[in-house]
C-alpha cells in the first residue's frame, strides 16, 4: 500500500513539473523564445532595402513582439501580435505596429507637434522552423493602412530567415 502511494505521489509531481510554465520548450517544433531574422522585400518600396531585420519574442500562449532595426527611421514602436501553430514546425503569425507621419516643416518639430500619428502596419506571416529547431525561413505579407484602417500605397511580400538567439 505504501510503496502504490509513493509511486502514485512521485508520479503526480513528475507530471506536475513537467505542466510548468516556467520549463523551457523542450520540442524542436516550438516558436517560444526570442529570435533574430534577415528579411528580404521582394516587391514594393522596401525592396530596395537590403539590411533589413526583425527581433521576435514569442510567448506561451500565442503573444509575440517584434521590433525591427529600422524601427528609429522614421520613428516607430515596435509590433505587437498573436502566433498559432498551423501544422507541424509551422505558425502562422498577425502582428501590427503604429506608423508615424513626418512633420510638415522641420519648425514644426520645435513646436511639439514632431512626428504624429500616421496609420498602422499590419502583417502576416508564415514561419516554418527547421527540423533541428534552430532556425526558420518566413514568407510575409505586409499590408499599410491609413488613420481610418484603409489599405493604402507601401506594402509588400517579403521572405525572412531566423535563427534562435543564444544557439
Amino acid at each position: 500500500m505504501k510503496v502504490n502511494l509513493l509511486i502514485s505521489g512521485f508520479s503526480c509531481l513528475i507530471f506536475v513539473a513537467s505542466c510548468s510554465p516556467d520549463a523551457p520548450p523542450d520540442r524542436v517544433d516550438s516558436l517560444v523564445g526570442a529570435w533574430r531574422a534577415k528579411v528580404q522585400f521582394v516587391d514594393g518600396p522596401f525592396a530596395a532595402t537590403k539590411d533589413l531585420e526583425f527581433l521576435f519574442v514569442f510567448n506561451q500562449g500565442g503573444t509575440m513582439t517584434e521590433s525591427s532595426n529600422y524601427d528609429g527611421a522614421p520613428p516607430v514602436p515596435p509590433a505587437y501580435g498573436i502566433w498559432q501553430k498551423i501544422a507541424e514546425n509551422k505558425f502562422e503569425l498577425h502582428y501590427e505596429y503604429f506608423n508615424s507621419k513626418p512633420p510638415a516643416k522641420f519648425e514644426d518639430i520645435s513646436r511639439g507637434a514632431g512626428w504624429l500619428p500616421g496609420g498602422r502596419g499590419t502583417i502576416k506571416e508564415v514561419v516554418t522552423i527547421s527540423s533541428d529547431g534552430k532556425t526558420f525561413n518566413s514568407d510575409i505579407d505586409f499590408v499599410l493602412k491609413n488613420q481610418n484602417g484603409k489599405v493604402i500605397p507601401g506594402g509588400g511580400k517579403a521572405i525572412g530567415q531566423g535563427m534562435r538567439i543564444g544557439q
